[in-house]
């Protein structure tokens, strides 16, 4: 397929007739003003070097370079953008468990980030084959839908952990039951689903989810990491490990025999995972046994430019008309001057077109060698330069926005995409800037933001199956958010009647606390206040009853005194 990207520089071809009619209009004046002279006969006779034919050769010669030159600058272009391969392969949707108890240390480095790396062992064994990534623990979400592209995979699967899902537990039923609906609706195909998890199955039927897989095709592989014996689960940024309600540490061990249930009624086979490489020679010999079919795939490739070949022609037609001179004197002496500099000029024009126009491709070219190699830093950097030759190159921008999307710098990725958008005019290649969008949106749980996206790239590219399965599946992962929402809204809801409840009764009881404790102190001032009148009732009786003694002594003692007095007279 052949095609121009800039082609409305090929408006300017119509200065090719305009030239020659101007070229036509000066000869014919040319012979009027000779033919003044007399007889043409003669006139000739009195010029022998003069060429009929040479000047109108090297003009011709010179329209053809402009005309070739004016297509350069539409930048020509061979190859397609889209083509349709097929591919012997299988479909393989791996399920990985990420709850807490995959954090324990009896594998290395931990059971969770053994199992990512297997799972990119996977990938890098997969050539013709499609993958999709489903994580889970008391629930399940996909991760990655089903694709043969293996770079976005492990884009995904760098950035699984244990918190992007907040109800904890495992659940492998679910998963099995969400991976069966996630393959591709192509029959004859091998259908595998990897199953990798420490087998504490909290939810119970995964052996009826495996035995309905089974029944439609699928093949059920499992597995087991971690050690039978069992080992703590540390708490990430604390140094400690994980404790029960008893306060006693939470052991978690394989539960091998649940596992090996499970890969016995999705017919596969159960694998058990340990500090070696057994464990992926096993799993890649058993995926090889499944039957492998053509599946279509579509890629994409950017358009080679031709212009190279164009610059070389008309870098020959100049060659051409400097060689051929206007006289028949074979002496380059005698050529005009104004003819040379005519040329130079053109030909340093043509140069000057030419670097312009190679320079943001050959950016662009290396950067895409940069990110087909995995050097997704230095592809940004050869995308930025292409930028800073060409800003309205809607091409850099889009591949600007998946390289910072290799690197997770996913708000910098949606603002490159979003200036691709404005400026890219075909419809197609405009779906697939915001198909990325979605996919960037759907993966930080960007919901309403994902949909619309996924919308707009459906409004230029109806025809996109992809991106029609991304939007419904977004659609169900926006209502399971927003249901998880509601029911987060009425437990809290709930807890703060239930703590406003508290709240009033504790007020309630302090306030009957209050009241008790006044009622408590009038009680005891009404005990202690009989008990002092008593006291000072005793003291007042023992002093009047002192005093009375003392009043009864003194009496006496008068009474003795007079009649002493009385006999002492008498003598």
């Amino acid at each position: 397929m052949f095609r121009f990207e800039d082609p409305i520089y090929l408006y300017a071809l119509v200065l090719i007739p305009v030239l020659a009619l101007i070229r036509w209009w000066m000869v014919i004046r040319q012979r009027k003003q000779l033919r003044r002279f007399g007889d043409m006969e003669l006139v000739r006779q009195l010029m022998p070097d003069v060429s009929r034919f040479r000047p109108l050769v090297k003009f011709c010669l010179l329209l053809a370079a402009l005309a070739l030159l004016i297509v350069v600058l539409a930048r020509p272009q061979m190859g397609t953008k889209i083509s349709h391969e097929k591919r012997t392969g299988i479909e393989t949707i791996i399920a990985l468990d990420i709850s807490n108890s995959m954090l324990a240390e009896d594998v290395a480095p931990s059971r969770l980030d053994r199992a990512k790396m297997m799972v990119e062992n996977l990938v890098d064994h997969f050539t013709n084959d499609k993958i999709g990534l489903i994580v889970f623990a008391g629930d399940a979400f996909v991760q990655l839908p089903i694709t043969s592209d293996f770079v976005s995979a492990k884009m995904f699967l760098s950035s699984i952990e244990p918190s992007m899902i907040e109800t904890q537990g495992t659940d492998i039923a679910a998963a099995v039951n969400m991976a069966t609906h996630s393959f591709t609706q192509e029959e004859g195909v091998g259908k595998a689903i990897i199953v990798i998890t420490d087998g504490e199955d909290h939810e119970g039927g995964a052996l009826e989810a495996a035995q309905d897989a089974k029944e439609k095709g699928m093949r059920v592989y499992v597995l087991g990491i971690g050690s039978t014996k069992g080992s703590p689960i540390p708490v990430p940024g604390t140094g400690d490990y994980m404790k029960d309600n008893a306060g006693e540490t939470v052991m978690s061990a394989l539960n091998e025999e649940m596992c090996k249930q499970v890969a016995e009624a999705g017919g596969g086979a159960y694998i058990h995972v340990e500090n070696n490489s057994n464990a992926q020679e096993q799993l890649n010999h058993e995926l090889d046994k499944l039957a492998k079919k053509e599946i279509s795939s579509t890629v994409y490739s950017d358009y080679d430019e031709q212009f190279q070949a164009v610059c070389i022609l008309v870098l020959l037609l100049l060659i051409a008309e400097i060689c051929i001179m206007e006289i028949k004197n074979p002496h380059l002496k005698n050529l005009h001057l104004f003819s040379r500099k005519k040329t130079m000029t053109v030909l340093l024009l043509l140069m000057a077109v030419a670097v312009h126009a190679q320079t943001d491709r050959d950016y662009i070219r290396q950067g895409n060698k940069q990110f087909r190699a995995g050097k997704f830093a230095e592809a940004e950097v050869d995308y930025r330069k292409a930028m800073e030759k060409n800003v309205r190159n809607p091409q850099a921008y889009y591949n600007l926005g998946n390289a910072l999307m290799a690197q997770k710098k996913d708000s910098a990725a949606i603002e490159q995409f979003q200036s691709a958008a404005k400026l890219e005019s075909n419809a197609r290649r405009k779906s697939w800037i915001y198909h990325n969008i979605g996919v960037i949106c759907q993966g930080r749980q960007m919901f309403g933001e994902a949909i619309e996206a996924y919308k707009e790239a459906l409004r230029n590219n109806p025809n996109d199956d992809e991106t029609r399965y991304n939007l419904e599946l977004c659609k169900r992962q926006q209502q399971q958010q927003q249901q998880n929402q509601q029911n987060q809204q009425q437990k809290q809801n709930k807890d703060n009647k239930d703590n406003k409840d508290n709240k009033d009764k504790q007020d309630k009881n302090k306030d009957q606390d209050k009241q008790d404790q006044q009622k408590q102190q009038e009680k005891q001032q009404q005990q202690q206040k009989p008990q002092m009148s008593k006291e000072n009732a005793e003291q007042l009786l023992n002093a009047a009853m002192q005093e009375e003694k003392n009043t009864q002594e003194r009496i006496k003692k008068a009474q003795h005194q007079k009649q002493s007095r009385k006999l002492q007279k008498n003598w």
